[in-house]
């Protein structure tokens, strides 16, 4: 709005210098960039996102199947994590021998993680395996999706409008420079006769 307003200030200002106007353009065409360019890509990138996680869902949900295992024993766990963001998560969970049919009809057993605080023989927990009972990751869900999709969007928005306003601030800071400058040469011009006028010297 600065700007806007000092475009129309400086129309007709006898004392407008042409760095002045410059200024004012520069920070009109990014604020307009900012205000368009910002979300329309932003709109853009979380729709391409979320269509290539909505693919990516599919996929997964085609691939990984939901079995039932059966705990066979324990293992015991490993020692004591100190750190506890990772620790938290893994406190609900206990490694185990299990055994479990994948969705081909093919029998497997293995060590695995349960989600189970204290499992005993003959437990059954979920376990997501492929179409031949290897152990996979639960597949992505929609939602998960979608909340990628948001923020990679709005991490595209944010980066444009960094980027705008950080390419406005070196346009500007080189108008300022290279006044600076031409003031530094009209000094050296008019700097030895400075105070000297009508002293006859």
């Amino acid at each position: 709005m600065r700007a806007i307003r000092g475009l129309w200030r400086w129309r007709h200002n006898p004392l407008r210098r042409g760095t002045d106007l410059a200024e004012a353009w520069v920070a009109l065409v990014a604020l307009i960039l900012i205000v368009v360019a910002g979300p329309v890509l932003g709109i853009v990138a979380g729709s391409l996102s979320r269509d290539a996680l909505y693919r990516s869902v599919q996929e997964q949900h085609s691939k990984r199947h939901e079995v039932t295992a059966t705990v066979e024993k324990k293992v015991s766990q490993p020692p004591l994590d100190p750190d506890p963001e990772t620790s938290t998560a893994r406190d609900a969970h206990s490694r185990v021998v299990a055994h479990w049919t994948a969705p081909d009809g093919s029998a497997h057993r293995g060590r695995v993680i349960a989600a189970l605080k204290t499992p005993h023989t003959g437990d059954t927990f979920p376990l997501w395996t492929d179409d031949k009972g290897r152990v996979t990751g639960r597949p992505l869900d929609r939602a998960t999706a979608t909340t990628h999709a948001v923020l990679a969007g709005f991490g595209a928005a944010v980066a444009v409008t960094g980027l705008v306003e950080g390419t406005r601030r070196l346009v500007v800071w080189r108008m300022v420079r290279r006044r600076y400058a031409r003031w530094d040469q009209a000094w050296d011009i008019a700097g030895p006769d400075w105070g000297r006028t009508g002293t006859g010297s």
